[in-house]
């Protein structure tokens, strides 16, 4: 599952965007990634392993519902439950 969002430029600023995506690794755990930043510049990042899907399936769902209240809009999403924005 991978969701893209990115903010509108205002001024002289470019938008920044922030991405979630969200696997299965080979063990049978849930790896949620995150990354942000401003396109041409160096990117932040995140992961966070869980043990179960619907907890996973959770906290992707927070984070994706806090960047949306933050102001991203949803560019591109895609994924199995086809995650929602709003």
């Amino acid at each position: 599952m991978r969701v893209f969002m990115q903010t509108r430029p205002s001024g002289s600023d470019p938008p920044r965007y922030y991405q979630i995506v969200l696997e299965q690794d080979l063990l049978g755990g849930w790896l949620l990634f995150r990354e942000w930043g401003q396109p041409g510049s160096r990117a932040s990042s995140k992961r966070d392993l869980f043990l179960e899907r619907d907890a996973a399936l959770s906290a992707f769902e927070h984070t994706r519902d806090t960047q949306l209240k933050r102001g991203f809009q949803v560019m591109f999403s895609q994924g199995f439950d086809g995650p929602h924005a709003g």
